[in-house]
């Protein structure tokens, strides 16, 4: 069974959220992704991710979508989606001291004939909340 079939057949959305941050976070640490937190929540909201990619702290955003009805999944990260990812991404680098590069990501897992087609966005979004 795929990771998509896996996808399917969760009970609930919060489910099927985790069954493809599973197997996003598989994919990054395939394509050179150090995982460092995972789920990462704040007041502000959560951060589905946070790595490293060479020297660059990247916050992710792991975006699914069941089928292509409405679109691509990494459109679904929208400017409210972003500006939470951001406010979580400064309570983050405020509370670890750093400041070094970072940047923001999204990965889009969407439905293909063989399971998940994944596209990743480096950079995908700037901090002008």
């Amino acid at each position: 069974m795929s990771s998509l079939d896996r996808f399917r057949r969760q009970p609930h959305t919060r489910a099927r959220g985790a069954s493809a941050e599973a197997a996003g976070l598989t994919w990054l640490e395939a394509h050179g992704y150090e995982i460092l937190e995972t789920n990462y929540v704040t007041k502000a909201g959560e951060i589905d991710a946070i790595g490293r990619e060479g020297e660059t702290l990247c916050f992710i955003e792991i975006k699914a979508r069941a089928t292509e009805t409405f679109g691509p999944a990494v459109a679904a990260v929208n400017a409210r989606k972003q500006r939470k990812i951001v406010r979580s991404a400064s309570l983050y680098l405020a509370r670890e001291g750093y400041e070094g590069a970072c940047r923001f990501d999204v990965l889009g897992l969407d439905p293909a004939p063989d399971g998940w087609s994944f596209t990743l966005v480096r950079n995908a979004f700037g901090t002008n909340y």
